[in-house]
């Protein structure tokens, strides 16, 4: 899947009690994460727990729109959009069962 790119919509929470997925918003995944949206701390916490939650190298995680707001839009590399899904709602479910 070499050269393979996808974009993907985000809705973040920050400031969050942990860093997970919660679900669908809308076209967009509701994330959460702990950091505080100051100094570009709550992207970089998103960047961090989407690469971690689809097992892509961080590197392979880019914010490409939507740095001072809550509705996000990240490119992935190495994966299509039905893996993408498939990962997302995994973790999703995962946390509705904790």
């Amino acid at each position: 899947m070499e050269g393979l790119s996808t974009r993907l919509r985000l809705r973040v929470s920050p400031g969050a009690r942990n860093a997970r997925v919660v679900g669908r918003h809308g076209q967009a995944w509701k994330v959460r994460v702990a950091a505080p949206p100051e100094g570009g701390r709550a992207n970089e916490a998103v960047v961090r727990l989407v690469a971690e939650t689809l097992s892509l190298p961080r590197d392979a995680v880019t914010l490409v729109s939507g740095h001072g707001a809550r509705d996000k839009i990240i490119q992935l590399a190495g994966l299509d959009e039905t893996e993408i899904e498939r990962r997302l709602a995994t973790a999703a479910e995962k946390e509705r069962r904790r």
